[in-house]
């Protein structure tokens, strides 16, 4: 994917009226090229959280067209609930995900806040990246004393705004619009009614910590006249606590905005932590919007390793485990497909069209097979060497995931889990590389297929044949070093996993194998094809070696098989 992707998560100060919210996301989804992925509707903070990806041009014209709508059917003077607020559109930040860096997110998301001021009138303030001053960086500080407040606000030279009018709106509000990295809004569920008593958790967590209080329940002061302020124990968090209505629990709201310093797992547990200290117990969790893959995957890890389990499992498994052991089906079914980001990307893709195609590797295998004997030249062989490097790399992490729990061996299972973590890497690229092999091959026939009615054309022509033939022939050399470097996997495994599988290592060594010679078929016949020689001779002269050294590791492998058997 080489196009940029921003991501905007407006939130709206309406989470009651199901017409209302229909409304505006319907305003957002009418831009061409912008793909909506989630809308989160919360009744107790009556607000709405809305996600959605696309270009740069067509995520911004999406937002204004979602912020009038908003601006148009929400009232802010009729505007009660439990999250802090100060505008109908009341934040606006823009995340990158793909192939735009942050400065050129800040640079699209002041032009946002511009035309937000310029084309709605709307009074907007730029936080975190976007901050136009330091003093404004953090989102709590920009919108300190929220709706109620903006007007006094408003009448201090220091708080006029970067863009539209210095004048309060009652109606509308003002907007807060931001680039950022990505932010998890995260709530954990407790076993109590008392809003005092979540925010107390809170407070512990969050990393602005709270004000020490002495006695009479005065605020200490320092030498400078200062409160003390006792830090949370979470970096990189911020958090409040609330009541919720209509699910008749409290919960510690928190934002985690940087999940490489404190991710979800961490935060969660330490929430417990806090909550058993003071006699609450935790219940479950909720996301609020989206979470990426890696954060959930490292979860999954996070929580097998607690309990000694091996991490190398399929990524469904590991979400599994972190959505049963965060308890995210707490308050209703979790759904990966709509709350992981490049899960639902792909399925807003593949729903949409989009280009997009059923993969080769989501076929069943009865499918799968089919398709590789219809009279479609591909998938071919080069697809199928992938498969087989595929399932080699498969046995071995099996078996390096059977040895992990095998009894007796407990205090190797963390040995082995590594090993099975390179396995799944291994088993992981080849599944990608089965894919791409047909792609290639594809991308040669479209060459094959380009005008050639000029002199310019036929260049061009000849230009693309080579490039797309150079491309299928690195994709197969790939296959080749990823099956060779599955055998140091499926070697150990030979050696040292569980002897009552040994022979799903002897197996998938003959996959890796003949994986290593399938792929080196399509290196030569493709190398064939390019006029560029010495490129040629140099990868016909790689792969030969890599065949060479697969065929001798195979003979090792099958020796130490057969002499255990």
């Amino acid at each position: 994917m080489s196009e940029q992707l921003l991501e905007c998560v407006p939130n709206f100060s309406e989470g009651r009226d199901p017409a209302v919210i229909q409304a505006i996301t319907d305003a957002i989804a009418s831009v061409e090229g912008v793909m909506l992925l989630d809308v989160d509707p919360g009744k107790a903070t009556n607000r709405t959280v809305v996600t959605f990806v696309g270009a740069p041009e067509p995520v911004l014209e999406a937002a204004v067209r979602g912020a009038r709508k908003a601006r148009e059917l929400i009232d802010m003077r009729k505007h009660k609930g439990e999250h802090p607020r100060f505008g109908a559109v009341d934040v606006c930040p823009l995340v990158p995900v793909a192939n735009i860096t942050m400065d050129e997110t800040v640079e699209w998301a002041r032009r946002l806040a511009q035309r937000f001021g310029e084309e709605l009138g709307t009074t907007v303030f730029c936080y975190e990246r976007a901050a136009t001053s330091d003093a404004r960086r953090n989102l709590a500080t920009v919108r300190e004393g929220e709706y109620e407040g903006l007007e006094a606000r408003l009448g201090k030279s220091e708080w006029y705004p970067d863009f539209g009018p210095a004048t309060f709106d009652p109606k509308g509000g003002a907007t807060a619009v931001g680039a950022r990295d990505f932010l998890v809004a995260y709530n954990v569920n407790i076993n109590t009614t008392s809003t005092r008593r979540a925010n107390a958790i809170a407070f512990d967590v969050r990393e602005k910590g709270r004000e020490v209080l002495g006695e009479g329940g005065k605020i200490l002061k320092d030498a400078a006249g200062q409160p003390v302020i006792q830090p949370g124990t979470l970096k990189c968090v911020k958090g409040i606590g609330w009541y919720i209505d209509e699910y008749g629990i409290a919960q510690v709201s928190l934002n985690l905005t940087d999940i490489s310093v404190t991710p979800v797992h961490v935060a969660f547990d330490e929430v417990l932590r806090a909550a058993q200290a003071r006699g609450i117990r935790v219940t479950g969790s909720e996301l609020v919007g989206l979470i990426p893959l890696r954060a959930m995957l490292d979860a999954g890890k996070y929580f097998l390793k607690k309990q000694q389990r091996s991490t190398g499992i399929a990524d469904a498994e590991l979400i599994k485990i972190a959505v049963k052991s965060l308890g995210l089906g707490d308050l209703y079914p979790f759904e990966p497909e709509k709350k992981i980001v490049e899960y639902a990307i792909a399925a807003k893709r593949a729903a949409g069209g989009g280009g997009a195609k059923k993969r080769l590797v989501d076929l069943t295998l009865k499918a799968f097979t089919e398709e590789t004997a219809s009279e479609s030249p591909a998938p071919g062989g080069g697809s199928i060497a992938a498969a087989m490097g595929a399932l080699g790399a498969a046995l071995a992490t099996m078996v390096a995931n059977l040895s992990s729990h095998k009894r007796g061996w407990d205090a190797r299972w963390e040995e082995f889990s590594g090993w099975a973590e390179r396995g799944k890497a291994h088993h992981v690229a080849l599944l990608k590389l089965v894919d791409e092999d047909t792609d290639a091959f594809n991308r040669v026939m479209d060459a094959f297929g380009l005008p050639r009615s000029t002199d310019a054309e036929k260049a061009e022509r000849t230009r693309a044949i080579q490039a797309a033939t150079r491309f299928a022939t690195e994709v197969p050399l790939r296959v080749m070093r990823e099956s060779l470097a599955s055998m140091d996997v499926i070697q150990a495994m030979a050696q040292q996993g569980n002897p009552n599988s040994v022979s799903d290592a002897g197996v998938g060594a003959l996959c890796a194998r003949s994986a290593v010679m399938g792929a080196h078929l399509n290196v030569k016949i493709n190398c064939a094809g390019l006029k560029d020689v010495g490129a040629a001779a140099e990868l016909r002269a790689e792969a030969a070696e890599i065949e060479r050294r697969a065929i001798e590791r195979e003979a090792t492998i099958l020796a130490i098989v057969n002499a255990k058997m």
